[in-house]
């Protein structure tokens, strides 16, 4: 998983800087620094000594470290958590709006509207597109292109963005933990239909003979 482009060079300044948050994804986070560098060695006496700090996102709270070698003013050489990446083995269209729906996290609307418009479109690419969301759901389980669990997971969820499309008056306004849960099924849902597949189909073709 490639990390994104890290605009801050070392970690002696005050705040960590990111495109977004690896926790609630807002945009140019103010990720603060907060305690003294800790500094840290493996048993091996060949080991490097390692300067961690920690900085806490202003927005949600989540915290993030990030480490260089001997020194405060040296390069970041990892972070953690990294911010997350969606898989290219996802055709374009779901991978597009997963993408959003990952940097969405903090919009529950929108994070329901992206999530099931990922699920329309992967769907559509394995050739389910009459009907309603629901009802392509349970026709790719009786195909077995998803399995029993996972039809009744979309259920479960309550996949019903179209309640905030067309911004029905009596429709609730989803809650963050509702919104979260209706991404992790579509994100679920592309890493069963695409994503291991292809994934199975690499490690095949690795183990095939090379021509000579």
């Amino acid at each position: 998983m490639n990390k994104p482009l890290m605009l801050l060079t070392n970690l002696s300044l005050t705040n960590f800087i990111l495109p977004r948050s690896p926790h609630c994804a807002i945009a140019k986070p103010n990720l603060r620094r907060v305690g003294n560098p800790l500094r840290t060695r493996g048993s091996n006496l060949h080991d490097m000594e390692r300067v961690w700090c920690i900085y806490v996102c202003s927005a949600c709270g989540g915290v993030v470290t990030a480490w260089s070698y001997h020194g405060s003013d040296m390069p970041v050489s990892e972070y953690f958590p990294e911010s997350e990446q969606i898989s290219i083995d996802i055709p374009e269209k779901p991978r597009g709006f997963l993408q959003q729906a990952l940097e969405c996290l903090h919009v529950p609307a929108g994070l329901v509207m992206l999530s099931a418009s990922a699920v329309d479109a992967m769907l559509k690419a394995k050739g389910y597109s009459d009907g309603s969301l629901y009802k392509r759901i349970e026709k790719a389980a009786i195909d077995h292109a998803i399995t029993k669990e996972m039809a009744e997971w979309a259920h479960d969820v309550r996949l019903d963005a179209n309640d905030q499309r067309h911004a029905d008056e009596d429709a609730d306004m989803p809650t963050r933990e509702d919104a979260v849960r209706i991404f992790e099924f579509a994100r679920a849902l592309a890493e069963f239909m695409f994503v291991l597949p292809s994934r199975v189909q690499r490690g095949l073709a690795s183990r095939q003979p090379q021509p000579a």
